[in-house]
């Protein structure tokens, strides 16, 4: 029996190393910082549109009326409207006192954003890029605060642990016009930041799911029509859909038990195509009909989190190599042919 228990807890051990620690390629990590880094840099310039309406100590969201939301959503028996405390989540934005500065800084965070998408120090760029997302939202919290938000934060945290710009990125072009080798080889990091982003996934569709379960219209299968109704989301009018309730109540209990589903199907090679089949579906529904197209987008971009580097690979790799070969080739060109 103590043979036994020691081999099962080896066979435990090895298969608990092998998922965070197997070296795997770093491609599909490296689009996730692409795409990631391009949805950071759009989502946090449409705020230039207003800034000072959106950030400053007057505006829309004056900082005292923040802080005293938070504190009474963290101390509910708390009475009086103004603060007793200042808040405990940090911002750059209560540094700032000039709208030029504000502006500056604006800039700057534009910029990093920006580095990371084309993958120029993109660790480094990841880690500003994630101080300056987390800094924007706790500005807005709770006002403004919303789930594009927190995976913006999520991926750009998950991006400082692997190698992010190790393909597709000027680094790389760097490292080819210099010598560097031409494969990329495995990364240990690699793994890990993709491990950690698809148990985060998973973890956010189960507590979704669950949630869902507490909700009177989606136990009544009315959610789905509720939410095509709703004018404040229509993106395309969905209304015909009224005159098929059998599908509009199938539709709401099929995306329940996907997301309560989610964290246990998505692992085997056998089910998980139809669980990012069914991602598509239900994210690009909310792209094309319920006014969200940035949201659906991003949970999609964590989604790829589970497609194999080879997949990656087979679409991005021709691209890449266009670029790569279009700037290499013109640097050559204007360095006399080195």
């Amino acid at each position: 029996m103590i043979a036994a228990t020691r081999s099962y807890l080896s066979e435990i051990w090895e298969a608990w190393d092998g998922f965070w620690f197997s070296p795997t390629s770093p491609s599909t990590l490296s689009a996730i910082r692409v795409l990631a880094g391009a949805m950071l840099l759009y989502t946090h310039l449409v705020w230039s549109m207003d800034l000072g309406a959106f950030f400053s100590a007057e505006g829309w969201l004056p900082a005292q009326m923040m802080d005293a939301a938070e504190l009474a959503n963290n101390d509910p028996d708390r009475e009086g409207p103004e603060p007793t405390a200042a808040r405990l989540t940090w911002t750059h934005f209560s540094l700032i006192k000039t709208p030029t500065l504000m502006w500056t800084v604006h800039i700057v965070a534009l910029m990093v954003f920006f580095l990371l998408t084309i993958g120029l120090f993109s660790r480094t760029m990841a880690l500003f890029a994630l101080l300056f997302a987390v800094s924007y939202a706790n500005r807005i919290t709770p006002g403004a605060y919303f789930g594009l938000d927190k995976i913006n934060c999520m991926l750009a945290l998950y991006l400082i642990v692997g190698p992010c710009g190790a393909r597709y990125s000027v680094d790389r072009l760097w490292r080819l016009r210099r010598g560097g080798p031409t494969e990329v080889p495995p990364s240990v990091t690699a793994n890990l930041a993709i491990r950690l982003i698809q148990v985060h996934m998973c973890i956010i569709y189960l507590f979704s799911g669950i949630g869902k379960l507490h909700g009177y219209q989606w136990m009544s299968g009315e959610a789905s029509w509720l939410s095509f109704a709703m004018l404040e989301y229509q993106s395309l009018d969905m209304t015909w859909l009224a005159k098929w309730p059998r599908l509009l109540n199938f539709m709401t209990p099929a995306t329940v038990f996907w997301e309560l589903s989610y964290c246990a199907l998505v692992w085997p090679r056998l089910t998980r195509p139809w669980v990012l089949l069914m991602a598509v579906f239900v994210h690009g529904g909310i792209i094309l009909f319920l006014g969200m197209p940035t949201f659906g987008l991003v949970m999609l971009i964590g989604n790829l989190a589970f497609v194999s580097p080879k997949t990656i690979r087979k679409f991005f790799d021709p691209v890449a190599r266009r670029i790569s070969l279009a700037i290499v080739g013109k640097a050559s060109r204007a360095g006399g042919g080195d």
